[in-house]
């Protein structure tokens, strides 16, 4: 109703000023009255107007309402057809809960019959045992009066003798597999190292700690000596080194345990007696030309071996190492020979075995670099030779292999244990190395001790130069299957207490014999 009179308003408001417009233009008396009729007319034309926009406004009014009445009906109808189906839904699952619950039920008065069941089953198997346990006993009791034995004594000897029997089987089963292990590692062992060293011939020369030098005649020997000696002086201060002047005819001794000062001093004085021109000056100014001559011949000696091993990338030091372990013997045999023999070796043992050959060697080579420094540096060689390599980059398998060749550190690859043979059969092999009669004497002593201090053995002897031990046991007091048992307990305690190049075999003899006299 408010638009109707709003309209209404607008034309009567555009009536009123279109009248005084008409008032202004005329502005004359007589269109005054003209205007006047047309505003009425115009007015009864708007109230016309207005009152069928009125009327329209009610029907379209009244269509709206009923449209709202009709959507609110629908409306409602659909919602009770939604309230309708979700309560049948409701009601089924209330069926199909209330199912469950009588299927629950059911099955919870089962278990609970289930349970007395078992409960009553388990009361009667307890009886049962019971009654077997209590059976059980009176036979045991029994049975300990009719042997006149406890139960913990039968059981201990029931146990007695079946650790005898299961050490018999024991023994005879370690017995075969030892002998099938040892005849395919003796196979595959000797195989390897008959190709590792028939692929070198090393040579060998005395090891000494004096140098002789031959003069061209006895004269020279008191030009050496110089004015109040101090000739000799001069030559000892500058090479550390004592010069033995005796009554040998034409010959004059240097001695030194440091083998480099040796060479130094044999290469000077042999300069200075070609010379002739014998006096302190002259003889500082021959030994530092010799000690350059002797330090260069040291990296050759160290280049030529890296060369000759096919080993590349060392660091100079250790080259210079290498060069110095040609001054340097061990048993008669040169340190230096010595470690490119381990080096072949031990590629050629790498190769068999499928492993990196040049890495093999470069270990065997560098094994025994610590010698080189033993005058300067207290320790073993071995620990010592690792150090350096690790100090000049060497890799961590190489500096394990070099510190573990003589079992003092824990070997960490398979390089070490090949490191190990390898030097073993380079010093072991006849020929090879000098040794001392006593400490040889003193290790056939100490194998047979070890022998001897077991139970049962009667006589027993090294031989093969202490390579094997043969041992002889009383047969009553060691069966055929305790022979195995003891040589394998003997081979443990030898390698336990005693240290040795190479391996030993150790063979044990037993022996019946049955006399009988025909009369």
């Amino acid at each position: 109703m408010n638009l109707v009179f709003l309209i209404l308003g607008f034309i009567v408001g555009g009536a009123v000023i279109l009248i005084w417009s008409l008032t202004q233009r005329r502005k004359g008396a007589v269109d005054l009255e003209a205007a006047r009729t047309q505003a009425e007319e115009l007015t009864k034309e708007a109230q016309t107007k207005g009152e069928l926009v009125l009327k329209e406004a009610e029907v379209r009014a009244k269509d709206l309402l009923v449209g709202a009445r009709a959507d609110a009906e629908r409306e409602m109808r659909e919602r009770r057809r939604e309230l309708a189906s979700v309560e049948q839904k409701l009601e089924a699952r209330e069926e199909t809960f209330e199912k469950r619950q009588e299927a629950f039920e059911r099955r919870e008065a089962d278990l609970n019959r289930r349970d007395q069941s078992i409960r009553s089953r388990e009361k009667n198997l307890t009886d049962k045992e019971e009654e077997q346990n209590k059976l059980i006993d009176e036979a045991r009791g029994r049975l300990e009066q009719v042997a006149g034995l406890t139960r913990e004594e039968a059981k201990r000897s029931l146990m007695d003798e079946m650790l005898g029997q299961a050490r018999t089987e024991a023994a005879k089963h370690i017995r075969v597999v030892e002998e099938e292990a040892r005849e395919e590692a003796d196979r595959r062992a000797k195989r390897i190292v008959s190709i590792a060293i028939e692929r070198l011939a090393g040579e060998f020369v005395t090891e000494r700690t004096v140098s002789v030098i031959a003069l061209p005649n006895d004269e020279m020997k008191g030009r050496i000596i110089g004015r109040e000696g101090r000739n000799i002086r001069a030559i000892e201060a500058a090479t550390g080194v004592d010069i033995i002047i005796d009554d040998t005819p034409e010959a004059v001794v240097i001695s030194c345990h440091n083998p480099i000062r040796r060479e130094i001093a044999r290469v000077g004085m042999e300069r200075l007696i070609s010379d002739g021109r014998i006096h302190p000056g002259r003889i500082e100014e021959v030994i530092r030309k010799a000690e350059q001559e002797v330090e260069e011949s040291i990296r050759e000696a160290g280049q030529r071996a890296i060369i000759e091993c096919g080993v590349h990338g060392v660091h100079p030091e250790l080259v210079k190492l290498l060069g110095m372990l040609k001054y340097r013997y061990s048993y008669a045999q040169n340190v230096l020979m010595h470690s490119i023999e381990a080096a072949f070796i031990c590629g050629s043992m790498a190769a068999e075995l499928g492993l990196n050959e040049k890495q093999a060697r470069r270990a065997a080579l560098l094994h025994d670099i610590g010698k080189a420094l033993t005058h300067e540096v207290e320790g073993s060689h071995a620990l010592i030779g690792a150090e350096i390599a690790r100090k000049y980059g060497e890799s961590a398998k190489i500096v394990n292999a070099i510190a573990a060749h003589h079992e003092e550190v824990k070997a960490e690859t398979i390089l070490a244990p090949l490191v190990d043979a390898a030097d073993a059969l380079s010093g072991a092999r006849p020929g090879a190395r000098r040794e001392v009669l006593e400490s040889y004497v003193k290790r056939l002593e100490d194998l047979e001790a070890i022998a001897k201090s077991f139970k049962g053995v009667e006589k027993c002897f090294a031989v093969q130069a202490g390579r094997e031990m043969r041992i002889i046991v009383e047969p009553n007091q060691v069966n055929d299957e305790d022979t195995t048992m003891l040589a394998r307990d003997v081979a443990r305690k030898i390698e336990t207490d005693m240290t040795y190049p190479g391996q030993i075999r150790v063979t044990v003899i037993r022996e019946t014999r049955a006399t009988e006299l025909a009369k």
